[in-house]
């Protein structure tokens, strides 16, 4: 039977050969694992196709979270140009549960704003050809709920315990056009319905710092011809969480 971590790692893998391209690139969600007022959550992913995200999150309440999340891509291949960027913010609730508070339960929604530069080419006698460009601005609204876990028994490593702990996010994200120019000519905008499910694992490093691994596919309810459900995540990253009183 597979172990948490190895059925993990191949969702990883399947997510990760599934990836195709499209304007909008996901960022990583926001899983700050929140417990108690007072807690801050911040933490850096990057992909394995330089897509850098970055989120940070603080308990307002005791059951009330702030989040505030931004990416960056800047890809520069010998045949397509790939620069992409998303800031996004939004609230609500989380709670402990659970024999103690190891499980978390939390409901986020929010707002963001973003764009991207899409430039394709092809090699020709004379040099390299632009053949076409994609200039895009877009909305982007998203709600998202998130279910994670800590592993009270963790693994053994060199005679040393680790904890591990694990999770999900179910993000939905609708993502509206504002701005499209292809080949520098306005071009109707397209919009589309994101169901983007989200596995990761964090293994301790600290009692404050976990390595993170993210891994997600990215499913468009509607059907587009640019505004598509092309790319998927496979990150890895440092979560850092301060304050509150997490057990």
């Amino acid at each position: 039977m597979l172990t948490r971590i190895q059925t993990t790692f191949l969702v990883f893998v399947l997510f990760v050969f599934s990836s195709c391209s499209s304007v909008y690139m996901p960022n990583v969600p926001n899983t700050p694992m929140l417990s108690s007022q007072g807690e801050l959550s911040a933490g850096g992913h990057v992909s394995l196709k330089g897509n850098v995200s970055v989120n940070a999150a603080y308990a307002a309440g005791n059951h009330l979270g702030i989040l505030l999340n931004g990416s960056i891509m800047n890809n520069r291949g010998s045949k397509r140009e790939f620069n992409h960027n998303l800031i996004e913010a939004g609230a609500g609730y989380f709670t402990p549960f659970g024999e103690g508070d190891r499980q978390i339960f939390e409901v986020y929604a929010g707002f963001g704003r973003g764009s991207s530069l899409t430039t394709r080419k092809e090699a020709t006698p004379t040099g390299v050809t632009v053949t076409e460009q994609q200039d895009v601005g877009f909305r982007k609204y998203f709600m998202q709920v998130n279910y994670s876990a800590k592993d009270k028994d963790g693994f053994q490593l060199f005679g040393k315990k680790i904890e591990l702990n694990y999770g999900t996010a179910l993000r939905l994200s609708y993502v509206d056009m504002n701005r499209f120019l292809l080949n520098n000519q306005a071009h109707a905008p397209e919009d589309n319905i994101f169901f983007e499910p989200v596995f990761f694992t964090r293994t301790a490093l600290s009692k404050n710092v976990q390595l993170q691994y993210t891994g997600s596919t990215n499913l468009g309810l509607r059907n587009r011809k640019y505004l598509t459900a092309g790319n998927s995540i496979f990150t890895l990253g440092i979560v850092v969480n301060v304050g509150g009183n997490r057990p």
